[in-house]
């Protein structure tokens, strides 16, 4: 049986919990937060170390240190944070549910999550380095703390 579906976040070795990450990028926007609502905001800005292409982090070992808001995830976190994706794994897991079909540890392939849509590859306006600050409202999106939509299909002739 799948790690994911006998153990619970905490239980996770680290390996275990760096695979439920699928890629995604998600998380690596830049989000806003309503100071009198608490609501969270995601643009389609991105981290200055994530690199929109491969929707990796350019220094993944060193990005808590390098950026003062980044987030390196725990149990506790999950649990808590509003702005995870709904399609995270980290989340899903953590509610009781499976992981989708373009997963890669259900897929086998870490492209999927890009071919099936789900990634913010191809969606990234820019990094932050690049938008000033007072121009991110302008850049905000529903899509990335939405479900992500279903892919198209292709008609069989």
């Amino acid at each position: 049986m799948a790690f994911w579906k006998e153990k619970t976040l905490d239980e996770m070795t680290p390996q275990e919990w760096e695979s439920l990450c699928d890629g995604c990028g998600r998380c690596c926007l830049v989000k806003l937060e309503d100071e009198d609502t608490a609501e969270i905001y995601a643009t389609d800005v991105s981290c200055t170390l994530f690199n929109p292409l491969t929707c990796q982090c350019r220094n993944y070992s060193q990005r808590a240190s390098l950026v003062h808001d980044c987030v390196t995830l725990t149990p506790e976190d999950v649990r808590s944070l509003p702005w995870l994706p709904p399609s995270c794994g980290y989340r899903l897991v953590n509610e009781g549910k499976d992981l989708p079909a373009w997963h890669p540890l259900v897929s086998g392939s870490p492209r999927t999550v890009h071919e099936a849509g789900v990634s913010v590859q191809g969606r990234v306006f820019a990094s932050e380095d690049e938008v000033a600050l007072d121009d991110l409202p302008a850049r905000i999106k529903d899509w990335p703390l939405q479900w992500p939509a279903k892919p198209a299909t292709k008609k069989s002739r």
